[in-house]
């Protein structure tokens, strides 16, 4: 049996639970000075004072014991938003928006999302997955531990369920867990204007029956959206969806309020992500529900756009979860560090429910709540080793990554040399 002890840990900090937390309940964290943790067979077995946890052991021998004398200890991040597996970039698309083009004029010019198609079309399964593995090498070193990974830059079948083998391909040979999910319902293919009920059907009658019966996916996503899908769309095609056994995840009110948070709740969807636009009507079904509602700073500041209303969500008790949305286009950053920045400087909430957000709220957004998200026993052995003594650091040290040891399922797999 492998057994880890981690010792003199100057600070553990955690949410506790096995399920989201919601509003207020956010802010509310696990936090010991001089802790240590044991780990067995990669699950933690107990957390608690160092002192105690010394008592409690009869035989120190058996352990490995790793010293984080200096270090907080946190949960690793669980990035619940992302389309981390596409080919090539959108640098002039960026200075356009700079400019003032809007992103769905973009959008409509063939822009946007049909460039990265054509750029992830022309590639070969074996480059997208070590561009893909390049890629997840940056985010584990930023602490991210689990990480959904979107298709989308397909359309086509063929390159679709490319980038899904690409997620299984990265998964047996990369130490973050990637989950995936299948969002053929990205933007309409250039082969669909002016036919998407045809692309919807398409989707449900020939691409996710191939999904399932080869095990690529767990989610189906949508982007509803003004000029993309429409609510009845985005209904219509994760109704199919939920029929054959997938998750379901909405990209819903970002640019404008159409209802993609109520159809979320309406469907029990696991998140409904974005949210910049979400209604009033949206926010009360949210608080009500199982739905976690992942919010995107780091979107919001790259499309220099007003951020998702996350005090008056937590107010109103909704469970938050922070992500990335890291992509070629609307945001190209994986940084955790800003993540943290723009969710309390600029959104206003308290660092607590920023680490609750990225940590257990994401692993309920990737329904892994269970398994995942905070140090306590029973979870999985995610731990981060923070450079500070402190989690505030994550926040304090504006937009420095904190991030010294990365333990995944009980392993030492990244130390930083910095």
């Amino acid at each position: 049996m492998a057994k880890t002890l981690i010792i003199n840990a100057a600070q553990i900090a955690t949410p506790i639970g096995f399920h989201a937390r919601h509003g207020a309940e956010m802010n509310s964290l696990r936090v010991l000075d001089n802790g240590a943790i044991v780990v067995e067979n990669g699950i933690i077995t107990a957390v608690d004072d160092f002192s105690k946890l010394r008592n409690a052991i009869n035989d120190t021998d058996e352990y490995e014991i790793l010293d984080a004398s200096g270090c907080c200890l946190i949960p690793g991040f669980v990035d619940s938003h992302t389309h981390v597996v596409f080919g090539g970039y959108r640098p002039q698309e960026f200075m356009e928006r700079v400019n003032g083009t809007p992103y769905l004029e973009i959008l409509n010019h063939g822009g946007g999302i049909q460039d990265t198609v054509q750029s992830t079309r022309r590639l070969s399964e074996n480059a997208l997955t070590a561009l893909t593995l390049q890629k997840l090498d940056d985010m584990l070193e930023q602490g991210v531990t689990t990480v959904e990974s979107k298709s989308g830059y397909g359309l086509d079948t063929d390159t679709e369920l490319m980038q899904l083998r690409v997620n299984r391909n990265c998964l047996k040979s990369h130490p973050i867990t990637l989950i995936s999910t299948y969002l053929g319902a990205h933007a309409i293919p250039q082969e669909y204007q002016h036919r998407s009920d045809a692309y919807i059907d398409r989707m449900i009658h020939t691409v996710l029956p191939e999904i399932k019966a080869h095990h690529l996916a767990e989610f189906c996503d949508v982007f509803c959206e003004d000029s993309v899908f429409s609510v009845t769309q985005a209904q219509t095609l994760l109704t199919a969806a939920k029929s054959m056994g997938f998750g379901l995840k909405i990209h819903a009110d970002e640019i404008l309020s159409l209802g993609g948070a109520e159809l979320a709740c309406a469907l029990g969807a696991v998140s409904a992500d974005h949210l910049l636009a979400v209604s009033e009507r949206g926010i009360q079904m949210l608080s009500k529900s199982n739905t976690v509602a992942t919010l995107l700073p780091n979107t919001a500041f790259c499309l220099k756009k007003p951020y998702a209303p996350a005090k008056k969500m937590l107010d109103a008790g909704c469970a938050l979860a922070l992500a990335t949305d890291f992509n070629p286009g609307s945001c190209y950053t994986d940084s955790i560090p800003l993540l943290f920045a723009l969710a309390v400087l600029q959104m206003g909430i308290s660092p607590e429910a920023a680490l609750t957000a990225l940590t257990l709220n994401g692993a309920a957004a990737l329904n892994r709540a269970d398994r995942i998200g905070s140090l306590e026993p029973g979870k999985q052995a995610d731990i981060l080793f923070l450079k500070s003594p402190d989690y505030r650091f994550l926040v304090y040290n504006t937009c420095k990554n904190q991030v010294k040891k990365v333990m995944k399922n009980g392993k030492l797999v990244y130390q930083s040399h910095g």
